[in-house]
């Protein structure tokens, strides 16, 4: 790899690491090695060619275009905490990646794509996510932060927003959102 091949690779890790935490590199083999997967399987979860999927965990592309496959790796990072804190089996995480594979990331706003309750609304946990993917797929989770810090001092709970989902955990957003329901 020649030094323009290399600056545009750590460019593009830099961005990976500003709007998903990490590189997506460091993300993928962590969650290949907690799900036991392999990359071709990951591709296939993600709905991912595995070309595409060479391409972001190695630099030569920084983001993923698609708003459902973000979708798709924030279920997979839920799924492996859930593994890895032993509130879901081996077999019952194989169960639920066909499922996160099957979704199609539909916005929780409309009647296509829902994974309705029994209620038939959807889960808080979905429509959090629904919400991080929007903001995250509209802006950088640093330039979130830089735009929560210009609007902290006249308003303070849209700032206190926009760092809980579009640059928090989902954990924090769901607690956010549900201490602000009624």
């Amino acid at each position: 790899m020649d030094a323009v091949q290399q600056e545009a690779t750590a460019r593009a890790r830099e961005l990976q690491r500003s709007w998903y935490g990490e590189p997506l590199g460091a993300l993928f083999r962590r969650l290949i090695d907690d799900l036991g997967l392999n990359q071709a399987r990951l591709a296939a979860v993600l709905g991912l060619s595995a070309p595409m999927l060479s391409q972001l965990m190695s630099g030569q592309r920084a983001k993923i275009g698609n708003p459902a496959v973000v979708q798709r790796v924030q279920a997979l990072q839920d799924l492996a905490g859930q593994v890895a804190d032993g509130s879901v089996s081996a077999a019952e995480a194989t169960d639920r990646m066909d499922e996160i594979k099957k979704t199609q990331g539909g916005s929780v706003l409309s009647n296509s794509g829902q994974t309705p309750t029994s209620s038939g609304a959807p889960t808080v946990k979905r429509v959090v996510r629904e919400i991080q993917s929007l903001l995250r797929s509209v802006s950088a989770a640093g330039d979130i932060i830089d735009a929560a810090d210009s609007l902290a001092p006249s308003h303070p709970e849209l700032a206190e927003f926009l760092r809980v989902y579009g640059a928090g955990r989902t954990a924090d957003a769901v607690a956010h959102y549900e201490a602000h329901q009624n």
